[in-house]
């Protein structure tokens, strides 16, 4: 077990709380600049609040060390709060039309805790360095993966059409299409139209203009919608 038996001086603790606070709000600047949920003030509060615990673990007990069977761990408070982020994880994942998104934002957090945590634990060098690393992660690579690695996506396409068309042939078609690359696809009928909707697979988006003018060609379309 780690002992601590000093207690940190004021002008420590403001340094900390505010290091931490401000390494937190670098990262969350980004996160809100994308209009996520998780911003700027909930970036800045769990870094806070990490850096808080902490210091609270491994200083707050100092009075009692010394006394018998009385030992303390730092450890035991930090892996709590790494576990515990978790929670508000979950609460930003979510899946819409078969994606996941907000992975990106909740691993954020959970490296923001860690900030917080270094910061708490007077590791400066080490909260300073993954808060650059981090905001060139989420800012310097983002221009790479749009370019590389952005080419082909994912995405839905939704195609309304009179309910006088011949909906089997012409699914067949949309089928035996090659460059669409069906990951998937439903058919509905209403009153007076049918209603495909479709799941790409890496599909080209310079190509899609260029698709989407082939299938309006048809008189029967009466609509075309399509989702990232």
């Amino acid at each position: 077990m780690i002992k601590t038996t000093t207690m940190l001086d004021w002008h420590d603790i403001i340094i900390r709380l505010a290091l931490a606070s401000f390494l937190g709000a670098l990262i969350g600047i980004e996160r809100e600049r994308k209009d996520w949920a998780a911003g700027l003030r909930t970036h800045m509060m769990v870094c806070l609040g990490a850096s808080l615990i902490i210091m609270v673990s491994a200083f707050g007990f100092s009075d009692i060390l010394g006394k018998p069977d009385v030992n303390l761990d730092p450890s035991r408070i930090a892996a709590q709060v790494v576990s515990g982020i978790g929670f508000l994880g979950a609460g930003i994942i979510f899946s819409k039309e078969g994606i996941i998104r907000g992975l990106t934002t909740a691993s954020g957090l959970w490296t923001v805790a860690g900030i917080g945590l270094a910061t708490g634990s007077g590791m400066y060098i080490a909260a300073v360095a993954t808060t650059i690393i981090a905001l060139f992660i989420l800012w310097g690579l983002k221009p790479l993966e749009e370019k590389f690695f952005k080419k082909y996506r994912h995405m839905s396409l939704k195609i309304i059409t009179k309910d006088s068309i011949d909906h089997a042939l012409f699914l067949k078609n949309l089928l035996s299409n090659e460059s669409l690359k069906i990951q998937n696809f439903n058919v509905e009928k209403s009153e007076n139209q049918f209603v495909f909707e479709l799941k790409l697979e890496n599909f080209p988006i310079n190509k899609m203009e260029s698709t989407l003018a082939i299938i309006e060609q048809q008189i029967e379309v009466k609509e075309i919608y399509w989702t990232q």
